[in-house]
């Protein structure tokens, strides 16, 4: 194990989060909180795996005894209790987290331990872990910067390919091509692979596609959206995530003039997501921009999400959300026009609000590239 751990210093400000927010004890199980606080990511078994961070007293893991091996011990951060199959992991659980008034859980908790907790605590109020872990997360420190960093690259590296024309497109299914994706992700040095939206034509006018069976075909819109998990120096993995369309012949006028809109609305919003300006100001910039441009009801969804141990985390960037950003917060920006039945556009970086202002960490072309694959 390396000498250089966050983790001390991340127990230390979730500690001083808990006393703020009066609660007495965090119990993290499956998620990403866990990862993201000692370096271990738990199972989703049937076996409980939980980490009792008291207020005032060292952090325990509890997991089962087959999965210890899999534990980095970090013995000045927390200490590990083992639990064998004819052992009972709640109760053990419940003891360590005493006479708890107010316990913070984590909010990916498999409901049947949840409500097993709450029949051993009777006496104690259950809130969600995320008030606690949420904002501190969402303020990525060094290490964690230079993890999506290292992210962003590989999958820029991939976007370069598609656009290259290195990954053949036309004749072969959505399908194929998203495997393909999904290869060179893990090529590229991912853990593993989140998604890989592969969306030609009129499929393209739907933001969550599932690729299946349909062939590309020369002359039309390929959306592809793709990312996954990079292991980070601290031992949790951290999220890629990018969105790039390219076009298998010439792009027709109607198509150029209505990705050149785009462009504009995502450049605008990447250049306004500086410290201080609120998130739903960001979203408010690109949705500006395609309103004026008459394609507002096609912007379907919000401009971005946060980005670090999940793909999808705080801070938002969407109507509503009137959280300024702070120097450290990661997302996506990512505007989209969708003409139903017909197609559909899509352009994405993750951005660090670093100290000079935003930072776009995807550098892949941005631009609609024709490419003859």
């Amino acid at each position: 194990m390396s000498s250089w751990s966050p983790h001390a210093a991340r127990v230390a400000r979730v500690r001083r989060a808990m006393e703020d927010a009066g609660v007495d004890v965090l119990l993290l199980s499956v998620g990403a909180d866990l990862p993201w606080l000692i370096g271990y990511e738990a199972m989703p078994l049937e076996r409980l795996t939980m980490l009792v961070v008291p207020r005032d007293a060292q952090p325990t893991l509890v997991v089962p005894l087959l999965e210890a091996p899999r534990v980095r011990e970090e013995p000045e951060v927390f200490g590990v209790r083992t639990w064998a199959e004819t052992d009972d992991p709640v109760e053990l659980v419940a003891d360590l987290a005493g006479l708890a008034s107010v316990a913070a859980v984590g909010n990916r908790t498999w409901a049947q331990f949840l409500i097993e907790l709450q029949r051993r605590m009777p006496g104690t109020t259950f809130r969600n872990a995320s008030d606690i872990t949420g904002p501190l997360r969402a303020v990525k420190d060094a290490s964690e910067i230079a993890a999506l960093r290292r992210a962003a690259a590989a999958v820029d590296r991939v976007a370069g390919q598609l656009q290259q024309g290195e990954i053949p497109l036309v004749g072969r299914t959505e399908a194929e091509v998203a495997a393909e994706l999904g290869r060179r992700i893990l090529a590229e040095g991912h853990q593993r692979v989140n998604f890989a939206i592969v969306a030609a034509g009129e499929h393209a006018a739907s933001p969550h596609h599932e690729p299946g069976n349909r062939v590309i075909e020369p002359n039309e819109i390929v959306l592809c959206d793709f990312g996954g998990t990079m292991l980070g120096a601290d031992g949790a993995g951290y999220c890629s995530d990018i969105t790039r369309c390219v076009y298998t012949g010439e792009p027709p006028p109607e198509v150029r003039d209505l990705y050149r809109v785009l462009r504009d609305a995502q450049q605008a919003a990447v250049a306004g997501a500086k410290a201080g300006v609120a998130c739903e100001e960001v979203d408010a910039i690109a949705r500006g921009r395609i309103t004026e441009a008459g394609f507002g009801e096609c912007f379907i969804h919000r401009t971005g999400h946060g980005i670090g141990v999940e793909e999808h985390e705080h801070p938002y960037i969407v109507a509503g959300n009137h959280t300024p950003l702070v120097e450290g917060n990661a997302f996506s920006i990512e505007p989209g026009i969708y003409l139903a039945g017909r197609f559909g556009v899509r352009l994405e970086d993750i951005v660090v609000v670093a100290e000079g202002g935003p930072e776009p960490l995807n550098a892949a072309d941005h631009d609609l590239v024709p490419i003859d694959a």
